[in-house]
């Protein structure tokens, strides 16, 4: 019996580029970058050095009941978003709540909830503290509130891989459809992150960008003059089912989710493997299952936070898979864009992926003025065709612990 093929039907995004995914992806197109100086309070009150990020345009309360807002995390608030216009782009599936599942993914969770509620208790005593402050910032809040919001009973499981765990959160939903453990899944992530502990953590740690006076061209992948990523928050999904349930109901297909590899680096806890070994070989499992092989690959949505060593690192893992012809693949570095949304940023990119395959156009790469000769991947600041034949993506995250996932997309 052959193993069931596995597609796309809904996709969903909100993240500093827009509300919802059509927006994001005009908007990526435009070469409109996301990043902004913030007016919180917080940044004069604790000298927070890095003044800018690229925080969602369109807030939580404005789309969400106020009754629902109050028992979510803002990390939770944002997935929910996401996963709701996914579903409904997927033209809400009629399927048995037990076989529907939910594979979610953050790399922090409910951090505003844990520390407003420890400023809570400090302040104002233990009985001010709220009843639904474990509920609401335990990592799994957005798995388990999915799961009760659309009925899904098959599972709801959750992927805390840092900045590599909603793209492992869609190679495990990959696998769980084909291991037949549902006929639908909605799988993604989410997070918001942008709070004084960790812009300050970042700042401390020298990750950040420091173009205080710039901040619109301060993520700059592949530039010879980044300095750092662009702290970014947000959400995505996107609805995977097998082939036949979507066929029979007469569902639209977006792409085929074609397979995904998982590996771990064992080198260092925030610095990824400089040979490039564990994300190359992540890339391999990814095309393995996808019965694939480098030469087909026609797009790479790479992971390019705009670090003067992670840029490199992913381009020798890179060459490592596909050799010289790892400079005429067209590549897309959409954190220029988006910022990072660590745990949520590869879901959001994995959706760019499949609507680059969809409109056969790589997304463009914003701010690279002046190429790093030791990251000499195929980078534009417009739009990349793909050409009319058939076309084979991948979409690269790496994380904080050595965590490495890629995901494969084949065209209709």
């Amino acid at each position: 019996m052959s193993e069931p093929r596995i597609v796309v039907t809904g996709i969903g995004a909100t993240s500093a580029l827009g509300g919802t995914a059509p927006e994001n992806w005009a908007n990526l197109l435009a070469g409109v970058s996301g990043t902004r100086t913030m007016t919180h309070e917080w940044l004069e009150t604790y000298q927070i050095p890095v003044t800018f990020a690229a925080e969602a345009v369109v807030r939580p309360e404005e789309v969400l009941p106020r009754h629902e807002a109050k028992r979510l995390d803002p990390s939770v608030q944002f997935g929910m978003i996401a996963a709701r216009e996914a579903w409904e782009d997927a033209g809400a599936p009629d399927v048995a709540p037990e076989r529907l599942g939910i594979d979610w993914a953050t790399g922090i969770g409910g951090l505003w909830t844990l520390l407003d509620a420890w400023d809570t208790l400090r302040e104002k005593g233990p009985r001010r503290v709220m009843p639904l402050t474990v509920p609401m910032l335990m990592p799994n809040a957005g798995a388990g509130n999915l799961s009760l919001h659309f009925g899904a009973k098959a599972f709801a499981r959750t992927v805390v891989s840092a900045c590599a765990s909603s793209t492992e959160s869609i190679a495990s939903a990959y696998q769980h459809l084909r291991d037949g453990l549902a006929d639908v899944v909605i799988a993604g992530g989410s997070e918001s992150a942008i709070h004084p502990i960790t812009m300050a953590s970042f700042a401390s740690a020298q990750a950040l960008s420091r173009r205080n006076d710039d901040p619109e061209h301060a993520s700059r992948p592949g530039a010879i003059d980044r300095d750092g990523f662009v702290m970014g928050e947000g959400g995505a999904a996107v609805v995977l089912e097998t082939e036949e349930h979507a066929r029979a109901r007469g569902a639209k297909i977006y792409a085929y989710l074609a397979g995904g590899g998982v590996s771990a680096d064992a080198y260092h806890i925030t610095g990824n493997d400089p040979e490039g070994s564990g994300a190359a070989r992540a890339v391999e499992q990814a095309l393995a299952q996808a019965g694939a092989t480098p030469d087909e690959v026609t797009h790479i949505n790479a992971h390019a936070t705009s670090t003067p060593v992670g840029d490199p690192n992913e381009y020798t893992a890179l060459k490592r898979v596909f050799g010289e012809r790892i400079v005429e693949i067209p590549v897309s570095a959409t954190k220029a864009s988006t910022g990072h949304l660590l745990g949520g940023t590869g879901a959001l990119e994995a959706v760019f992926t499949v609507l680059a395959l969809q409109h056969r156009l790589a997304p463009p790469t914003i701010n690279m003025t002046e190429p790093d000769p030791e990251v000499p991947f195929l980078l534009s600041g417009q739009p990349q065709p793909l050409g009319d034949g058939p076309q084979l993506a991948i979409s690269n995250s790496f994380g904080f612990g050595g965590h490495n996932a890629v995901v494969a997309f084949r065209s209709v």
